[in-house]
């Protein structure tokens, strides 16, 4: 994969991880839009994607630094709660990864139709999390029912075109928790999900080899993911402070038409579906 390719994927990576677009979403949509101009498949997005999710892990662990100190001291029943709400994610991950053939993970993780459905599915999530009146707890306070609920949207979000933090956000107003806090528990619960991802991508990378992406370049993409993710989520955050999360959704919604519309197109050109 060259400069231009990783630079333009770091770029989506680093907005759409934390806005509430779904990022899984956004590149495959972004891998497609680039084949379609003339760009071949990319046969290297696994240690691509590793790189670009490591930048917008560190974006957090910067983001949050105080907040991770805490879980060391006087918040260690808060890295407990963590433990239990990655749960889900990580069982539906793992049976992605290790039941379904790499065929059927491919298809549905990288399926254009799914994620042009799923993307008005966030919408609904955004609308119903700023219309629901906020609660008054902190996320120190929450329990494990609250926890589970809030993992099992986090689980939900493994499918393309469902953003993690908008899912996550919106069972955390739901379980009634104040907003910020909402979003402070997600982000919390991002770090060990987007960890794992990884690690179970870099041992799959590790079982293939390299595919012949340049580390300089890697690093570069590393880096923009980073700061990109970082300006992002300095931005979602002031969303969220401002209850205007639901503003995502008026672009989620014409976008998911489009996505599924195009798909139509292709199918019906290409005779895949009655014509």
């Amino acid at each position: 994969m060259d400069w231009v390719e990783v630079i333009i994927l770091a770029i989506v990576q680093g907005i759409t991880e934390f806005l509430p677009v779904s990022s899984s979403g956004h590149l495959v949509v972004a891998n497609a839009l680039l084949e379609a101009m003339g760009w071949p498949p990319a046969e290297d997005l696994v240690e691509v994607n590793i790189v670009l999710h490591l930048g917008t892990l560190l974006a957090i662990v910067v983001y949050y630094r105080k907040e991770i100190l805490q879980l060391l001291s006087r918040d260690r029943r808060v890295f407990g709660l963590l433990l239990i709400g990655t749960v889900p994610a990580a069982v539906v991950g793992i049976t992605v990864k290790k039941i379904l053939s790499d065929q059927m993970e491919s298809q549905l993780l990288g399926n254009l139709l799914l994620v042009g459905c799923m993307f008005p599915v966030t919408a609904m999530l955004l609308i119903y999390a700023m219309r629901r009146m906020p609660g008054e707890k902190d996320y120190t306070e929450i329990g494990i029912r609250s926890v589970l609920a809030i993992g099992a949207a986090q689980a939900f979000a493994i499918l393309p075109g469902v953003s993690r933090s908008g899912a996550t956000i919106a069972a955390g107003i739901g379980s009634g928790m104040r907003r910020e806090a909402s979003a402070t528990f997600a982000f919390l619960l991002a770090i060990p999900a987007i960890a794992g991802a990884g690690l179970l991508e870099g041992i799959e990378a590790w079982e293939q080899g390299s595919t012949g992406t340049s580390p300089v370049v890697l690093a570069v993409g590393f880096a923009v993911s980073f700061v990109v993710g970082w300006a992002s989520l300095v931005a979602l955050i002031q969303f969220v402070r401002k209850g205007r999360l639901a503003l995502f959704a008026w672009y989620l919604i014409p976008l998911g038409i489009v996505v599924v519309g195009w798909q139509m197109a292709a199918g019906l050109s290409g005779g895949l579906l009655p014509q």
